[in-house]
């Protein structure tokens, strides 16, 4: 048992601070996100004329948003859930139940984070070039020039997955402890950890 608990607090430390961060990158990513939008809508509805990049520069915040900030509503049940079965079970079978379902959320994870990496960010179409979003100032980087690399957008989901994977094995570590009948020396994860993600 002490080496569950021994792989379970560096793994909880690490996802409390990593989260954290993402927690504050998402909420700036919604900031800019809301902001392009308002902006376009004013430029298309006043001035008859929105920049063509402001859609994909959403779009790019849109997405660091959810891959950033779905680990952390996994962590701490914020996804719907259909547990009136696990409700209907005795403690213990209900306990395996969820073991197992943990266990075949991380099989679809790893499905995931392939076809993310393989389909999506280390292709051609993730090598492409944005048709819109510039690097300010007229910066070039890497093969693009100035306009930004498609898996620059990409990355965010597989950034997410790799995420829900660390998330979904510390689930997996809390559930085998519990099982063990050791719960109560777990620290518990709650919204309070995240002020304000409610």
């Amino acid at each position: 048992m002490s080496v569950l608990f021994g792989l379970l607090w560096p793994l909880e430390r690490f996802n409390t601070v990593v989260l954290a961060i993402g927690k504050a990158i998402a909420v700036a990513a919604l900031a800019i996100m809301v902001c392009l939008i308002l902006g376009q809508v004013f430029f298309r509805y006043v001035l008859n004329d929105a920049p063509n990049w402001t859609e994909e520069g959403a779009r790019f915040g849109m997405l660091w948003m959810t891959g950033l900030m779905a680990p952390m509503a996994y962590r701490i049940g914020g996804f719907v859930s259909i547990d009136m079965l696990e409700r209907a079970l005795p403690r213990m079978a209900a306990a395996i139940l969820t073991l197992i379902l943990l266990a075949i959320t991380l099989w679809v994870l790893f499905i995931a984070w392939d076809k993310g990496l393989n389909n999506h960010v280390d292709t051609i179409s993730g090598r492409g070039c944005s048709s819109s979003l510039r690097w300010p100032f007229g910066i070039e980087i890497g093969t693009c020039g100035n306009r930004f690399q498609n898996n620059y957008q990409f990355t965010s989901l597989w950034v997410g997955v790799n995420l829900l994977i660390l998330v979904n094995l510390e689930l997996m570590i809390r559930q085998i402890i519990k099982l063990a009948g050791q719960g109560e020396k777990l620290n518990p994860l709650s919204v309070e950890d995240y002020a304000g993600a409610e």
